[in-house]
């Protein structure tokens, strides 16, 4: 299966990393805005083709898929315009920065009938597999889900320290994540949806603090706090509060709510999340089946930050 591999920055290394390890599967493109870290990228993978215009490698018939780890403004132009090219897709979370675009791609994707799938990777982290896995055995149910997303983001700068050429979103971003894994985790519609945010900052031009509280349909809540302006710890932490215990997840890691460590590592072949997602995304195409993360699986999630931002507007 040959893919091509749109976005050269953090996550789309990342990427690139992760199909490194599995079978059958070769990327045969980097797209990226700058030609000469592209390419620099692309050799230091062993990819034969580098360009700066998604056409390109859409307009290759040898390749069959793309993933998009492009700028979350154009994430649902870039899907769109895979999917009329008759190519499987991943798009990198988030879907979209709007509902009216999220519907949008998932209007396509119903009308092509390709794979197309978003980066939800905390659906698949091994620590959130090991307390879904205990969910659908029944072993425990979730009351409350407390959820800290922490980063220090000042300038407009990615995962490397790198200059950025698009600005972040913590509602359309950041809260993406957790929004789609409570709905997940509980499998409930959230039916209360509310949120405040902090000042823009006035080079940004976004919010840099933000609060949302979620309910769903039998009152399982989740809160969410989420910042641009901590200096540190940073990155996402989850505490699961359940009728048989509690679970604080740190990425691929999980610990009892007394610090007490969980092994993971037999959850899933691999304990990295990044390179299961992307297995999940071969796997799909190759079985001609819905990945788990697929757009219309995601899709309350974006109806609900859709919400959101209309409450606080």
């Amino acid at each position: 299966m040959k893919i091509a591999l749109v976005g050269a920055g953090a996550f789309g290394e990342k990427h690139l990393d992760g199909l490194a390890k599995i079978d059958g599967v070769e990327v045969t493109w980097v797209i990226g805005r700058e030609l000469e870290r592209t390419k620099a990228t692309a050799d230091k993978h062993g990819v034969a083709n580098v360009g700066t215009d998604l056409a390109d490698a859409l307009a290759d018939p040898d390749v069959d898929a793309a993933i998009l780890c492009t700028p979350t403004q154009i994430h649902a132009e870039q899907a769109i315009a895979c999917m009329d090219a008759g190519k499987h897709v991943q798009v990198e979370i988030p879907l979209a920065d709007s509902w009216a675009d999220a519907q949008a791609v998932m209007a396509k994707q119903k009308e092509t009938g390709l794979v197309c799938m978003v980066g939800h990777t905390r659906r698949f982290n091994p620590s959130h597999q090991y307390v879904h896995n205990k969910i659908k055995a029944g072993e425990l149910n979730i009351q409350q889900m407390d959820v800290q997303t922490y980063f220090f983001r000042r300038k407009n700068i990615n995962a490397k320290g790198e200059p950025r050429s698009w600005t972040d979103h913590l509602l359309w971003h950041h809260a993406a994540h957790t929004v789609d894994l409570f709905q997940y985790q509980t499998g409930e519609k959230v039916v209360v949806a509310q949120a405040v945010e902090g000042p823009e900052h006035p080079e940004l031009g976004i919010a840099m603090d933000m609060s949302i509280q979620l309910k769903t349909e039998t009152g399982k809540i989740c809160t969410l706090s989420l910042s641009f302006n901590n200096d540190g710890p940073l990155g996402t932490f989850f505490r699961y509060i359940c009728d048989n215990g509690t679970y604080i997840a740190r990425y691929d890691d999980l610990v009892t709510g007394k610090e007490e460590p969980i092994d993971v590592s037999k959850v899933d072949v691999s304990m990295n999340g990044i390179e299961l997602q992307d297995r999940e995304f071969i796997a799909a195409i190759r079985e001609g089946r819905e990945p788990n993360s697929s757009v219309a699986q995601v899709l309350p999630c974006y109806d609900v930050l859709g919400q959101l931002e209309k409450g606080m507007r």
